[in-house]
């Protein structure tokens, strides 16, 4: 991968949520009374399980509809106006830069890896019947970053089927980049992936950042949000208690008696 130039902290996209709320069954799952995502370049969410942590991003991705409150995307100074993702269906969120990995490994059984990768390119003029006719185009569009990305995690046969549960949640990761996003969110991405590949992860991830994108990371391997996070959002109980550097975070007794840990002091 080449080395990014480092992006001014005034260009990056910013996330708002105002007073959001989401209940399951009578549960209040998340209630977040202000919260803004991206003032710096990587963030790391963290808390324990059942904390909120993955409905608040599928509500930011408007996956998960919002009882209440608004989500804005706040663009970097030179790029226009406001956009409420709270408005927006799902499916228009990555033309607006933002892009969010999978928590749960999902993969096209039946596409070959390469196939997957176009896929995931696909606009909406691709999506018409007779446009299967131009599918040489956007292979000519893509080949180059998608055989960057292929090599450099190492993939097998790019055009076999990714097999190990790994495989399958590094190519959803492959997925995000090659949108070339301007907000991501990552849900657990090394989950299940060699100490090898999760450091390849974590060197994209820091590259994506220093070019200008803004990034989000929810992982229960706290080693990857201590190595990689600039600012760490504590949730419990479905709200942000706390907020910080890693050092700060890791030294509040509190969390570490309720979540860390001794060891991880």
């Amino acid at each position: 991968m080449t080395d990014p130039v480092e992006a001014p902290a005034e260009v990056r996209p910013r996330i708002h949520i105002e007073k959001v709320v989401k209940s399951f069954s009578g549960r209040v799952v998340v209630d977040v009374d202000e919260m803004v995502l991206g003032e710096h370049p990587i963030e790391g969410l963290i808390g324990p399980n059942g904390a909120g942590k993955t409905t608040l991003m599928r509500m930011i991705m408007h996956s998960t509809a919002l009882d209440q409150g608004r989500i804005t995307l706040l663009p970097s100074g030179a790029e226009g106006e406001q956009i409420e993702l709270s408005q927006l269906p799902t499916h228009h969120m990555a033309s607006h830069g933002v892009v969010k990995s999978n928590q749960v490994i999902m993969d096209f059984e039946k596409l070959t890896i390469w196939d997957s990768l176009l896929l995931a390119l696909a606009g909406a003029k691709y999506e018409q019947p007779l446009r299967i006719f131009s599918e040489s185009d956007l292979f000519q569009e893509s080949a180059e970053t998608a055989r960057e990305f292929l090599d450099f995690f190492s993939f097998g046969d790019p055009f076999g089927h990714a097999e190990s549960a790994g495989e399958k949640k590094l190519l959803d990761i492959v997925r995000c980049l090659m949108l070339k996003p301007k907000f991501l969110l990552l849900d657990e991405p090394t989950a299940g992936l060699p100490d090898e590949t999760t450091d390849k992860v974590m060197q994209v991830v820091r590259e994506l950042a220093v070019s200008g994108t803004s990034i989000v990371i929810v992982e229960h391997d706290l080693n990857v949000i201590w190595s990689l996070s600039d600012q760490v959002h504590f949730m419990a109980e479905g709200s942000v208690v706390m907020r910080g550097d890693p050092k700060t975070i890791r030294e509040n007794h509190t969390v570490v008696e309720k979540y860390l840990g001794e060891g991880h002091v």
